[in-house]
């Protein structure tokens, strides 16, 4: 099943990620740093951290609300763009607490959603893939397919799960994949071509325009 006991506070599967994503830049040497990610065109494996930073303050000083925008995301890049990676990660790790505690209160699982993509946008610039059996991709995931409402009926089966979808009287189509996998198409991390290639029985065009929350890619992301 999809879980097994009580689900970890949405703070602790927060900390987690940003922990990984801390000890893997800090490794980094300074060509990586500045290396473009392909899974957030324009940016740079710094500037993916500098928007982490920026959210978590943003969010605490009243300035964010819910998911930003592209404007937003480019002020956020530009605000650390003159600090270097060791400021901009000693100012993630002094808001961690407080924005820990308000993602808890408020159930922000969008604020874990992102941090868990971006770790592995980061992992995909820099060829430092890992972590894909975590405890927040594979509840992440959980959430995501949960959260799907295709026009038609869909059946998703994943490693240890299987997600009905859709009106309940129609013969569905079926798509098996992964929760890492479904992770990365649902956050938009794959073309319209590569979410056409995936593991389908039936016919996928009715629902391929339903598979993402943000995208989805604009070139084939390969991981």
């Amino acid at each position: 099943m999809a879980s097994a006991g009580p689900e970890p506070a949405l703070s602790q599967l927060y900390g987690q990620t940003q922990a990984r994503v801390v000890a893997l830049v800090t490794q980094l040497d300074r060509r990586q740093v500045e290396a473009p990610v392909p899974a957030c065109p324009g940016w740079r494996v710094r500037d993916v951290v500098a928007h982490l930073t920026a959210v978590s303050e943003d969010v605490l000083e009243g300035r964010l609300t819910g998911p930003p925008s592209d404007e937003q995301t480019a002020a956020q890049v530009a605000r650390f763009r003159d600090r270097s990676l060791s400021e901009v990660l000693a100012r993630w790790d002094e808001l961690g607490p407080q924005f820990g505690e308000a993602i808890d209160v408020f159930d922000v699982w969008p604020a874990v959603l992102d941090v868990a993509t971006h770790e592995h946008d980061i992992r995909g610039a820099v060829d430092e893939p890992g972590a894909r059996d975590s405890e927040v991709v594979r509840l992440g995931a959980d959430r995501l397919l949960t959260w799907m409402q295709p026009p038609v009926a869909l059946r998703v089966v994943v490693e240890d799960e299987t997600y009905d979808l859709g009106p309940a009287d129609q013969e569905p189509i079926v798509l098996r994949t992964g929760r890492f996998e479904a992770l990365r198409w649902r956050m938009g991390r794959r073309s319209r071509f590569q979410l056409a290639g995936l593991d389908w029985t039936g016919d996928p065009a009715p629902v391929l325009g339903h598979l993402v929350v943000f995208g989805p890619a604009p070139a084939d992301i390969d991981e």
